[in-house]
């Protein structure tokens, strides 16, 4: 296979897991706000006042739609993988 159609396949995975957790919330609007509001608030941060850290991301389209489903978590990860 080729590398491309694996990171589809594995963002379609990514979301589809987050939709059922979504699902499974008895407050499912509130809860996919607070998780895509704290996550894009968390990278833009990042990016605004980051290099003075040391630490440098991007704002495209992966990182804001990462961010946006996993919300902060996906930014640390972005902030561990920066650092190694």
């Amino acid at each position: 296979m080729k590398a491309d159609i694996i990171f589809r396949i594995a963002c379609a995975a990514v979301i589809l897991i987050m939709l059922i957790y979504y699902m499974r919330r008895k407050k499912r609007l509130l809860s996919i706000l607070t998780g895509a509001i704290t996550g894009l608030a968390a990278l833009v941060l990042l990016n605004k006042f980051g290099e003075y850290a040391g630490i440098e991301v991007a704002l495209n389209t992966f990182n804001l739609v990462g961010s946006s489903v996993l919300g902060v978590p996906f930014v640390i990860t972005l902030v561990i993988l920066n650092c190694l």
